[in-house]
């Protein structure tokens, strides 16, 4: 597994919830489900991603599918944060982030038009010309069913 597919497979709110509560301990798919506002189809998506990555490991017991963290597959991801990241920031010294800025407050609220004004409105004229419907087809001449 390649540390982008890796990170890729960390990328999502839901899996990395999933992961937490495998490290705590082993679960069924529908323990998890259970802690979802998702369907349990879109949990077993995101165990599969957790699983091609390593990540999770599935037994099957019974008809259940249990699901178990693993930790291996973060070794290559650890080790290169450790080797890449900042020196300070990597050993736990790094300074703390500056102040945030002051929230920024919100524009005044511009006052609507007037209904007067919108209903006294005039639309512009039109300089399309009046389309006349075509003249209607002589009516057909009554017939009796004597008239043979």
């Amino acid at each position: 597994m390649s540390l982008p597919e890796l990170y890729s497979a960390l990328a999502d709110a839901t899996r990395l919830k999933v992961l937490e509560m495998l490290h705590e301990k082993s679960r069924p798919v529908h323990e998890l489900a259970a802690a979802f506002d998702i369907s349990r189809p879109a949990i077993s998506r995101h165990l599969r991603v957790l699983k091609e990555a390593g990540l999770v490991r599935e037994i099957k017991q019974g008809r259940e599918n249990v699901y178990s963290f693993q930790r291996d597959p973060l070794k290559p991801g650890l080790g290169w944060i450790e080797r890449h990241g900042s020196g300070t920031a990597a050993k736990g010294k790094a300074k703390p982030l500056a102040k945030p800025a002051a929230p920024v407050k919100a524009a005044p609220k511009v006052p609507a038009k007037p209904k007067a004004v919108v209903a006294n409105a005039v639309a512009p004229k039109s300089t399309r010309k009046p389309v006349t419907p075509p003249p209607a087809a002589a009516p057909a001449p009554q017939l009796s069913f004597f008239d043979f």
